[in-house]
C-alpha cells in the first residue's frame, strides 16, 4: 500500500506539451453539457455483490472540458512511500483532500455532482482529478480508499481527453480480467461491494495521449 509522503506543485513544462487528440465528433468551442437523464447507461454485473455502469459519450464538449481543465487545475505531483522506498507517482494529481466547495472547481463540475447524487442516492461531496500525460503515466492495481463505515459505496469517474482502458479483475486474483475502454466523455461508476471485493488499475501502454480522470466520491 502507497502512502503519500510529499506533495508539490507541477512545474508548468509537465503539462504544457501535452499530446492528445480531440474527438472527430467534439469542437473546443462547444459548451460542456452532460445528459442528467444518463439515458446511454449499461450497467454490468460483475458478480452477485459488485457492479459497474458504463455511461457512453456522457458529456459533450469533452475537448473543451479536458482542455480547460489542464490549464485550471491545480496540478501537484506527489511523492509515496510504496514498501521500503520513495517513488514519484505516475501521474499528476489535482483536488485531492479538498472540498468540492473549492473555488478553482469550475461549476459545471458541481451540476454533475447534484445529477450523480440525485441517481445514486449518494451525497457526493468531493472530486479529484488525475492527469496521465502519456501512456507511461498509468495507476497499479487497487481498490479506492473509502471510510470503512460506508455501505457499498459509490465511485463515478468521468474520462476526458484520450482514450485508454481501465480493466478489473476480482481481488486476490482467480477471475478473468475485464477491459473497459473509456473515451472522451464516458462515465464509469463502480458500486455494490467493488471496492472491497475488486480491483481497478490503467495499465501503462507503448503510446497514448494525454487524459483526465474525474474521480466523484462520497463520505457518508
Amino acid at each position: 500500500m502507497a502512502l503519500v509522503a510529499n506533495v508539490r506543485s507541477a512545474p508548468a513544462a509537465a503539462i504544457s506539451d501535452l499530446r492528445w487528440q480531440p474527438t472527430l465528433l467534439g469542437c473546443l468551442g462547444d459548451t460542456p453539457a452532460f445528459d442528467a437523464s444518463f439515458a446511454s447507461a449499461r450497467r454490468i454485473a460483475l458478480d452477485d455483490t459488485a457492479w459497474v455502469e458504463h455511461v457512453g459519450g456522457w458529456v459533450r464538449g469533452a475537448d473543451g472540458l479536458f482542455e480547460h481543465l489542464v490549464g485550471i487545475a491545480p496540478w501537484e505531483h506527489r511523492t509515496v512511500r510504496m514498501y521500503d522506498r520513495m517513488v514519484e507517482e505516475p501521474r499528476l494529481t489535482a483536488w485531492y483532500g479538498r472540498a468540492l466547495a473549492d473555488p478553482s472547481v469550475p461549476p459545471v463540475l458541481h451540476d454533475m455532482t447534484m445529477a450523480l447524487r440525485a441517481r445514486f442516492n449518494r451525497k457526493f461531496n468531493s472530486i479529484g482529478a488525475a492527469l496521465y500525460r502519456d501512456g507511461r503515466d498509468s495507476v497499479a492495481w487497487h481498490g479506492d480508499r473509502v471510510a470503512r463505515t460506508l455501505v457499498e459505496p459509490v465511485v463515478a469517474i468521468l474520462s476526458l481527453g484520450s482514450e485508454r482502458v481501465l480493466r478489473m479483475r476480482p481481488k486476490g486474483g482467480g477471475g478473468a480480467t475485464q477491459p473497459f475502454r473509456l473515451v472522451p466523455g464516458d462515465l464509469f461508476v463502480m458500486g455494490g461491494e467493488t471496492q472491497s471485493t475488486w480491483q481497478h488499475s490503467v495499465p501503462k501502454v507503448a503510446n497514448a495521449g494525454a487524459r483526465i480522470s474525474l474521480q466523484f466520491r462520497h463520505s457518508t
